[in-house]
């Protein structure tokens, strides 16, 4: 048993987003990337019901992660001691658990028996609808493309469609059970909260609000601590051993601002699809019993019964996209007309835009592009 720990040297993160999958091990001797592997999903699905629907494909996304982890050396994946996931926190996903996915011979995952995912960005819940819900005891308002959100939806308009599954939880928490064989959803707060319908402070769904509502209780995942482990692999995968311990799914957001907070003051300026800066608030801090819908600061939970002040703003690395497309059309629109003075036409072949993590002074950083890519390695270091 001593030999195999010394063996295991590499621990596995996984973040399976809305557009891409990325992995990375971690050589935990060294705390050095070991390897790492991208792939992009393509799993979108088109929306002809007129309902302003999100979905993507299970199947590509549990494909692309499969495939994912199979670029990675097989001989480091031996030695895998723990894996981490982390995710979008807001949409859902419903499967069976008996039949949820396919472990082949050749010791690869296949989703089966699920439904489509039904994203964060899903539209189908209108305000008059939202408005029609109990309210919630909690301090956080529900939203579309929040799970609870949606389940009432499909309640309301496709009530036959939920008598199909008996488990929901977000696509992260979906591979955790599969990966562990698990008979039902494990969920941490920093995805229940992002449900709806949970309370922060006690760490638990609004049971009794839900029952009075009709609300199909048996879909709602048990929760467990963040940074808490959530089972062992069920099967070897692409060699990674059975048995390996697998973390409770956490949320992708809490994962940006723990790879960049290095002391407890740090305030953090994420900017991917949407910009957000955050800083921890004090160990004793309690959010407000309800939403407070004038303000412009939310409370998210964190680790260790801990919450994230967070000011959001939806025009953040999509603006950057936009001004980045700019530059390229007018460099292109530069370099085929004929230049004045003889000036050489600029090369536009080579153009790429970067952006880089800067750290400002002791207390503020600023990080740029994919949130979790480097998130994963410390937090998955939490399951040594």
């Amino acid at each position: 048993i001593a030999k195999l720990q010394v063996m295991s040297n590499f621990i596995l993160g996984l973040d399976v987003g809305t557009s891409s999958v990325k992995a990375v091990l971690l050589d935990r001797r060294c705390r050095a990337i070991a390897a790492s592997q991208s792939l992009p999903t393509v799993s979108d699905l088109a929306d002809d019901s007129g309902i302003k629907a999100k979905e993507q494909d299970t199947g590509r996304i549990i494909d692309t992660l499969d495939r994912c982890i199979g670029l990675l050396p097989r001989d480091k994946l031996q030695h895998v001691c723990c894996i981490g996931l982390t995710g979008q926190m807001h949409g859902v996903l419903f499967w069976k658990p008996k039949s949820g996915c396919v472990w082949s011979n050749s010791d690869s995952l296949t989703a089966k028996d699920t439904s489509q995912l039904i994203t964060w960005q899903d539209g189908r819940c209108s305000n008059d609808f939202l408005t029609s819900l109990p309210r919630p005891d909690s301090h956080l308002s529900i939203a579309t493309g929040f799970g609870c959100a949606t389940i009432f939806w499909y309640m309301k308009h496709k009530p036959k469609f939920l008598e199909d599954f008996t488990v929901a939880g977000t696509i992260q928490d979906y591979v955790v059970s599969m990966l562990c064989g698990l008979d039902g959803c494990v969920m941490t707060p920093q995805n229940a909260a992002s449900w709806g319908f949970f309370n922060t402070s006690s760490n638990q769904w609004n049971e009794n609000i839900l029952k009075g509502a009709g609300f199909p209780l048996h879909l709602l995942p048990k929760c467990v601590p963040s940074g808490s482990l959530a089972g062992k692999t069920c099967s070897q995968w692409h060699g990674i051993p059975a048995g390996t311990p697998v973390g409770a799914a956490l949320g992708d957001f809490q994962c940006s601002v723990y790879s960049c907070m290095s002391e407890r003051t740090d305030a953090v300026l994420n900017i991917s699809t949407s910009a957000q800066l955050t800083y921890a608030m004090p160990a004793d801090f309690k959010p407000p019993d309800s939403p407070q819908p004038a303000s412009s600061i939310s409370y998210f939970p964190y680790f260790e019964s801990t919450y994230l002040a967070v000011a959001a703003s939806l025009n953040g690395g999509n603006v950057l996209a936009s001004f980045v497309e700019m530059l390229t059309s007018w460099m292109r629109e530069l370099a085929t007309n004929k230049q004045p003075w003889g000036f050489p036409k600029p090369d536009i072949t080579h153009i790429t835009p970067t952006a880089e993590s800067s750290k400002f002074d002791g207390s503020n950083k600023v990080s740029l592009g994919s949130e979790c890519d480097y998130a994963l390695l410390r937090l998955v270091s939490k399951f040594e």
